[in-house]
């Protein structure tokens, strides 16, 4: 390669990764035989670990048997077998799915729902969502719309729509500079605040990932924050929906990051450890109140994808979903999650780059600072988090790092720890020793000017 143009239009066009011959749990092996430790999942995909062979069987059976149907004339039973279980998982009285390819198109259907069911109703008008800064939904340009990440919205900004957004609910970094209670939980009364600036008969949903995924990593709102949103949509006829393309199936240790909550949304999107990698697909699911709008109005939806429900894909949901329930891995995800939290907590809190250390399950952020104690953010040219990636990638550690504006969209670096619900504690040590050394390596490298690392990431 050295030398040569990439035959394939990756993101980073001059990056030179390293080739994956070979999965098994929570390892991957590269051409040259060295081994990796996977505490990324693939941005928080790989759920249930690499190499899984029910998975592989269960996907060979249906490509022999049925590989692909579309429309609505024929069917299989494997999508409504999958159906079901995501049914099972959801909060009552979300009872339909619309099954699609990811999570872009996840959200950017459940858009589309939304503004379909006001339409449905008679109200023309609304077809705004309000999101939150700090957040990603996808790279679509319905959802990027929605999105709160400047630096992938910017390049395409004449392309998307002008939703607005409110503050992000992190407390770590609040926005109104409060302490949670005292705060009062304004980040949530900003919703309130801008549906009526925008007027609520403009306004369709609200959108949000219920702890934050890639963008501020793992950063939770406090207890009362849904609630609060939940009342507020109710009152002026606006839908609820979840982004849990990352918290959903298992990776906060509840089937859905909204059940901490115990709150009941309009629509989920779903997506990432739905199929723990094997094979794309994505969900939609919808509360009763928004199907039966359909079904009862005009019964179409008027969108689709070719792939929607593809029987391959579904047949990997379906086995992924089985291999979770019959091995308990979403109350593992909460315990083993928690045991990785109090590992690098106790390894890394006195750290003076180290601001904050959060997580819930196995969704699990540290966000770096210069300064502790103001909490400063390095400047955005030292790029901590590339530096940080590449250097635990070098020691055979993968973390999703080069996620960069944790701050203001512009400044503030944080690495997004997710590895598969089969993690061991015996890899938890091993990860915490990996990412020590590489935080060292890090500190060295902005004491003499150096740069390392060969990791091609970057966010």
């Amino acid at each position: 390669m050295d030398g040569e143009k990439p035959t394939v239009f990756m993101r980073n066009l001059h990056a030179t990764p390293k080739k994956i011959v070979k999965g098994e749990g929570c390892y991957l092996w590269d051409d040259s035989g060295k081994q990796y430790l996977d505490a990324a999942s693939g941005v928080a995909v790989a759920s249930i670990g690499h190499g899984v062979k029910e998975v592989a069987e269960a996907m060979m059976k249906q490509a022999m048997t049925v590989n692909f149907v579309h429309g609505g004339r024929v069917t299989v039973g494997i999508r409504d077998e999958l159906a079901g279980r995501l049914i099972a998982l959801t909060p009552e009285g979300m009872d339909h799915v619309f099954f699609c390819c990811g999570g872009s198109e996840a959200t950017e259907s459940a858009l589309k729902m939304a503004r379909q069911y006001h339409v449905e109703r008679g109200n023309l008008g609304k077809y705004k969502v309000v999101a939150r800064w700090r957040s990603y939904h996808g790279n679509t340009v319905g959802a990027l719309a929605m999105s709160g990440r400047p630096s992938w919205r910017n390049l395409y900004a004449p392309y998307i729509l002008d939703f607005p957004h409110i503050v992000p609910a992190t407390c770590y970094r609040c926005p109104f500079d409060r302490e949670y209670p005292e705060c009062e939980v304004k980040c949530a009364w900003d919703l309130e605040r801008v549906i009526k600036h925008e007027g609520e008969e403009n306004i369709s949903a609200f959108i949000a990932e219920p702890i934050i995924g890639t963008t501020a990593t793992a950063c939770a709102p406090p207890k009362e924050y849904y609630s609060i949103i939940r009342d507020i949509c109710d009152k002026y006829d606006v839908l609820m929906i979840m982004d849990e393309v990352i918290t959903g199936i298992g990776r906060t240790g509840k089937n859905f990051g909204i059940d901490h909550y115990d709150v009941t949304p309009d629509i989920i999107a779903a997506a990432k450890g739905m199929s723990g990698g094997y094979a794309p697909i994505g969900a939609v699911i919808a509360h009763n109140d928004v199907f039966d709008t359909f079904y009862n109005g005009s019964g179409l939806f008027h969108h689709s994808f070719t792939f929607s429900g593809n029987p391959i894909s579904c047949a990997a949901g379906n086995a992924v979903l089985k291999y979770i329930s019959d091995h308990g891995l979403i109350e593992r995800s909460a315990v083993i999650g928690a045991k990785l939290l109090d590992a690098l907590k106790e390894r890394f809190q006195d750290h003076p780059a180290v601001g904050d250390i959060r997580g819930t399950g196995l969704l699990l952020g540290m966000e770096f600072v210069k300064d502790k104690a103001t909490k400063e953010p390095y400047p955005a040219d030292v790029k901590f988090s590339d530096k940080l990636a590449a250097n635990a990638f070098d020691k055979g550690l993968l973390v999703v790092g080069g996620v960069r504006g944790t701050v203001d969209s512009i400044v503030g670096d944080h690495i997004q720890i997710t590895p598969p619900y089969v993690l061991t504690e015996a890899q938890i040590e091993e990860l915490v020793d990996k990412l020590d050394m590489a935080l060292q390596e890090t500190m060295n490298e902005l004491e003499t000017g150096m740069t390392g690392g060969n990791y091609g990431g970057g966010k």
